[in-house]
C-alpha cells in the first residue's frame, strides 16, 4: 500500500517553519499593506527576494525572474541555512549565463502567499499570531501588485524582461497586463494567459485533497504538522500532469518496486516515484500557500475586465516572446499559440518527452530562448553599470 512520511522530517531536511531569512542571500522589503483585487487588503507584507549583478545608472537592465507554484526566489545556488533546495533553474544567472550579472541586475521574489520569506497563511500576522484561515484569497494581479511595490522599493521603472513559466508565466504575462509600460519585454514559458477549465479541475482536486485531510483543521493548523498526507496526495496528483504519459510509460511501465508485490499490496514503481516527489514537498512547503497559490492560479486572466486576453496582448507595446513544450498536457502547446498569434509572434517551441517539466529539464533549450528574447538590448543600455 502506498504511504508517506506524515510526521516528522528525514534526517537532513529542512522544514518549511525553517527560517528563509537564515539564508543570507534572501534580503527583506517592508511593503506594508496591499490592497487586493477582491476589496480586501493584508496588512504588515513582507517580501523575501534575491538579487543578482547591480543596477546601473539609469536602471535599465534590470529582468525580473518569476518561479512556479511551489519555487521560490532561490533561482540559481546551493541548499543551506533557510534554503531547503538547489536553484531551481541552473545555469540561467551568472557571468556569461544567459542572464550575465555582468550586464543585468537580475531580481525573483517570492510570491505573495507563498512560505519562503514572502507573507503567506503561515506568516505571523500582525497580532502576532499566524495568519491561518484569516489569510484572505489573493490573485495573480495582487501578486504582480505586490512586484511592483518591489520595483518601486529597487529604483526600477521598467523592466528590460519579465520572464518565467507555469504560475510565474501567468505573473511575467499579468505584468504585460497591468503595467505594459514597466516591461519593455515579456518571455511566457509554458503557460497560459487565462486559466483552462482543464487546469482548474485538475487544482481543485489537489485543494480538496488537502482540505479533506483532518490536519487542515480549517486552515489553523500553524505551526503544527498539518495535512501533510493531503498536501502529499495533491503533490501526486500534480505531478502526473507535470510530467507527460509517454515518459512514465517508458521509465516505469507496469514494473513492481524493487521487491515489492502488486499482488500483494505492494508499489508499482511509478507509486514509489510519485511517493518520493510527495515526502520532497512534504517536508519543505505549506499546505496553506499550496492551497491559496493554486486557487490564485484558477482566476488567471489577464484579459479580465480588459476586454480579453487577445485584446491585452494586441495593446502591448512591447515585446511577447513565448515558449511551450511540445509533450505538456498541462499547458498544452495550443496555448501558447493562441498567445503568440495575438501578439504576431511565432511560438518557440521545446522539444521534450518530459511534459511540463521540460521548462526545468531543457537546460540548453532553455538557456538559448532567454538568450534569443534578449538580443534585441542595446550595449549602451546594460554596461553602464555602478
Amino acid at each position: 500500500m502506498s504511504s508517506i512520511q506524515t510526521t516528522g522530517s528525514p534526517t537532513g531536511t529542512p522544514r518549511v517553519d525553517d527560517d528563509p531569512f537564515a539564508n543570507a542571500a534572501l534580503r527583506r522589503f517592508d511593503a506594508g499593506r496591499i490592497a487586493l483585487e477582491s476589496g480586501r487588503s493584508i496588512d504588515g507584507v513582507v517580501v523575501g527576494y534575491q538579487t543578482w549583478g547591480t543596477l546601473n545608472r539609469d536602471a535599465s537592465n534590470a529582468i525580473l525572474v518569476e518561479h512556479a507554484l511551489t519555487g521560490d526566489a532561490h533561482v540559481v545556488g546551493e541548499t543551506g541555512a533557510g534554503q531547503p533546495t538547489a536553484g531551481w533553474w541552473p545555469g540561467v544567472i551568472g557571468p556569461g549565463r544567459p542572464l550575465d550579472t555582468d550586464r543585468y541586475f537580475v531580481v525573483a521574489s517570492n510570491v505573495l502567499g507563498g512560505c519562503r520569506g514572502t507573507t503567506g497563511p503561515s506568516s505571523t500576522a500582525p497580532d502576532g499570531r499566524p495568519w491561518g484561515s484569516r489569510f484572505p484569497q489573493v490573485s495573480i494581479r495582487d501578486q504582480v501588485r505586490l512586484e511592483a511595490a518591489l520595483a518601486d522599493h529597487l529604483g526600477v521603472p521598467s523592466w528590460r524582461l519579465v520572464l518565467g513559466g507555469s504560475m510565474g508565466g501567468m505573473r511575467a504575462l499579468e505584468w504585460l497586463g497591468s503595467y505594459p509600460d514597466r516591461c519593455e519585454a515579456v518571455l511566457a514559458i509554458a503557460t497560459t494567459a487565462c486559466a483552462t477549465a482543464d487546469q482548474i479541475a485538475w487544482g481543485q482536486a489537489q485543494v480538496l485533497a488537502i482540505t479533506s485531510d483532518p490536519g487542515w483543521a480549517g486552515g489553523d493548523y500553524h505551526p503544527g504538522e498539518g495535512p501533510r498526507a493531503g498536501l502529499g496526495i495533491a503533490r501526486r496528483i500534480a505531478h502526473t500532469t507535470y510530467r507527460s504519459a509517454q515518459e512514465l510509460q517508458d521509465r516505469f511501465g507496469v514494473d513492481a518496486q524493487s521487491s515489492e508485490n502488486p499482488l500483494d499490496g505492494g508499489r508499482f514503481a511509478v507509486e514509489s516515484y510519485l511517493d518520493h516527489q510527495a515526502g520532497k514537498l512534504v517536508n519543505r512547503f505549506d499546505a496553506a500557500s499550496y492551497v491559496h497559490l493554486t486557487r490564485a492560479m484558477a482566476t488567471h486572466d489577464i484579459g479580465r475586465g480588459r476586454g480579453g486576453a487577445a485584446a491585452v496582448i494586441a495593446r502591448y507595446p512591447g515585446r511577447l516572446h513565448v515558449a511551450a513544450v511540445d509533450s505538456d498536457r498541462l499547458f498544452p502547446p495550443h496555448l501558447s499559440h493562441d498567445m503568440a498569434a495575438a501578439a504576431g509572434e511565432r511560438v518557440k517551441l521545446i522539444r521534450s518527452a518530459s511534459g511540463h517539466d521540460g521548462f526545468l529539464i531543457e537546460t540548453d533549450q532553455i538557456e538559448a530562448i532567454v538568450r534569443s528574447a534578449l538580443v534585441e538590448v542595446e550595449p549602451r543600455r546594460v554596461l553602464q553599470v555602478g
